[in-house]
């Protein structure tokens, strides 16, 4: 049909019915990846769908490039400006992008059962490795502890403080520490150790969470 064929006389030729199938199979493949990234991974919605997308796009530009040079260039420029316009993520998050880039790239070049296979066992090596820990420390036992004290009481840089605020008009501050505990089942002594101390004001004991720019 001649509504499909490009109006600068490009000499690709790629089907209909083939670009629709490495369509298809390029949203199954994102639909897969984002599904295994977010069963142990928590992000923002805006990530999850881009994940799904990426593939597809992808996709799209290595079958219209199809073998030209400049062509490509010209794509790998653009990608490179999105960079420089975006968040920097996590390492994971990095790792999940080119994952679906990668998917994407192989159907893009017609190897449809190869990105499958490749997408499985990428996605099943991701979410094992996620699970496993490589530093050897407990991450577990990684807290944030809050605790607010009166204006009269000192406090000292002990442990590592990485937060001070005023509350209640300025005539308490609230501190905030990043703490590793000897022991997961110690929370509630550390608690109310802290509570003796700080005259029973509010102490708050929570996962620490590094502090990151969302994608």
């Amino acid at each position: 049909m001649e509504i499909f064929n490009s109006v600068f006389g490009s000499l690709a030729s790629i089907s209909v019915m083939n670009f629709c199938v490495c369509i298809a199979t390029a949203i199954g493949i994102g639909l897969f990846i984002t599904f295994m990234y977010t069963r142990h991974s928590v992000s923002s919605k805006s990530f999850t769908a881009t994940l799904a997308l990426l593939p597809v796009v992808v996709c799209v530009v290595i079958l219209l490039v199809n073998g030209n040079i400049g062509a490509g260039v010209a794509v790998a420029g653009a990608f490179s400006l999105v960079r420089f316009r975006s968040a920097q993520g996590s390492a994971k998050e990095i790792a999940a992008i080119f994952l679906a880039m990668g998917a994407g790239l192989i159907v893009g070049m017609g190897y449809l059962a190869f990105a499958v296979i490749f997408a499985v066992i990428a996605s099943i090596a991701f979410l094992v490795f996620a699970n496993i820990n490589f530093s050897g420390s407990k991450a577990s036992l990684k807290k944030s502890l809050t605790v607010t004290i009166p204006e009269t009481l000192d406090y000292t840089h002990k442990y590592e403080l990485t937060g001070v605020k005023t509350t209640n008009m300025g005539s308490l501050f609230r501190l905030s520490y990043s703490i590793d505990l000897k022991d997961a089942n110690c929370e509630k002594k550390l608690i109310d150790s802290v509570r003796e101390r700080n005259g029973n004001l509010e102490v708050m004991l929570n996962r620490f969470e590094p502090a990151k720019a969302e994608l």
